[in-house]
């Protein structure tokens, strides 16, 4: 019997070493097209006032783009995070009936295991927050500097 929760523990350390590694890759591609729109967004600030009206709307269509293919990645991540949260639960069951059948050794490897990708699921999601949060900055930012434009224009009128 410990053979077989043995071999169990290998196969969910597997699946849950995959998944992790599909959403740590689509955490960093989200985190990727946040910093883009960040990009985007603070150019766009820059150059506020100094643009026609039909640069501006060619902007905005990149923007657009770049925001619907920001959200196309949160959503990839999302699906994913599901499944990975899924093979840490059958990690878990896995290393629970490891250590009741008296398969110590495969027990502290699995739990170790989960420990480990959990830290590394943590360490990009914190990025992806930082980056989230330079988002919303550039956008505050990309809305004063409008504001500020929009009074200065009414003050001239």
């Amino acid at each position: 019997m410990r053979r077989a929760v043995s071999l169990v523990t290998d196969s969910t350390s597997t699946f849950l070493s995959q998944t992790t590694y599909a959403l740590i890759e689509a955490i960093t591609e989200y985190t990727k097209a946040v910093y883009t729109l960040t990009s985007l967004y603070r150019q766009y600030t820059s150059l506020l006032g100094k643009m026609n009206s039909q640069e501006e709307d060619e902007v905005w269509q990149v923007i657009i783009g770049a925001r619907a293919e920001m959200t196309s990645k949160h959503q990839e991540y999302l699906k994913l995070e599901t499944t990975w949260m899924t093979a840490v639960g059958l990690s878990e069951m896995a290393a629970e009936a490891a250590y009741q059948t008296g398969a110590d050794q495969a027990s502290i490897t699995a739990r170790n295991h989960i420990q480990l990708v959990k830290l590394q699921v943590e360490e990009v999601h914190q990025l992806s927050r930082k980056a989230e949060t330079k988002l919303a900055e550039a956008q505050i930012e990309e809305l004063r500097q409008k504001t500020q434009e929009e009074g200065e224009e009414r003050a001239e009128s």
